[in-house]
């Protein structure tokens, strides 16, 4: 199945019957949406032994990604509408956690397990702090930023003005930057009032994306962490909007759509080039 969040799209994929060894190649190959199915990643479903389903999210590079919120939501709905049909409540198995997606009035919840802001769980170098307010140079300017890991690693940059010529080109500099060894996921983000934030979003083995529910997470945990936000919180995406909710243990909640785009198979052509 092939469906979106927000402009985020995912290719849901069965791992029992793809057929195919998912190496970085075939990822990166399925992901090209000029030679191949095209998507912002793939969103493995494997069998779990703990939780209803256990997803793989496999960035269009072909690296591995821990979590990932959009990529929750449409693959609660695949599994509602094709792999565990008639239950609410699913919980599924991620590397980076496991999380609970329930339906609602068309709209989908989901945990996502517990913010941190410890340099370790990002990971970050240096000594063991809580990663708030860090100085970082990058591209010729020194910006500050908090590290949230929700599951996966976050910098979270506030700023007066949104800049997408900024992102563009200091995003790939902050993922790739030492100071990250398994790189990271940045946003910049700007304070519309106690409970509306705007967030543009350059993702960790994808490049610049229109919405991410992580990186919404991030953006409100440390936006809270800061003082900057309170408790609920709609985060604005060029994409659209997300509710995350941010607890006084700094559990998340998030709110939002998923959308079916297609169902089908791999054709023989395509396969054949992912078997070489």
């Amino acid at each position: 199945m092939k469906g979106h969040g927000l402009g985020n799209d995912y290719l849901v994929l069965e791992a029992r019957t793809c057929g195919f060894r998912l190496t970085p190649a075939a990822v990166r190959l399925i992901c090209d949406r000029h030679r191949g199915a095209g998507s912002d990643g793939i969103a493995l479903h494997e069998p779990s032994r703990t939780a209803d389903a256990r997803m793989r999210i496999l960035n269009p590079d072909g690296s591995e990604a821990q979590k990932s919120g959009n990529g929750a939501r449409i693959f609660a709905l695949y599994l509602r509408r094709h792999g565990l049909p008639g239950l609410k409540r699913y919980r599924i198995e991620t590397a980076g956690g496991m999380i609970e997606a329930r339906f609602h009035g068309g709209l989908i919840t989901v945990e996502m397990g517990a913010a941190t802001f410890a340099s370790r769980a990002l990971p970050m170098r240096g000594a063991p702090r809580e990663a708030v307010r860090e100085r970082l140079a990058v591209g010729g300017r020194t910006l500050t930023f908090t590290g949230v890991s929700v599951g996966n690693p976050h910098a979270v940059f506030y700023m007066k003005r949104l800049d997408p010529a900024l992102l563009r080109r200091l995003g790939p500099l902050i993922e790739r930057h030492r100071l990250f060894p398994e790189r990271t996921n940045v946003q910049f983000a700007r304070v519309i009032s106690r409970s509306r934030v705007e967030a543009i979003i350059w993702e960790r083995g994808a490049g610049e994306t229109q919405a991410s529910g992580s990186s919404s997470c991030a953006v409100a945990a440390a936006g809270r962490r800061l003082g900057l936000l309170g408790d609920r919180v709609t985060v604005v995406m060029p994409g659209g909007t997300l509710a995350i909710g941010v607890d006084a243990a700094w559990r998340l909640t998030m709110t939002g759509p998923a959308v079916e785009v297609a169902t089908g198979v791999l054709a023989s052509d395509l396969l054949r080039r992912l078997a070489r």
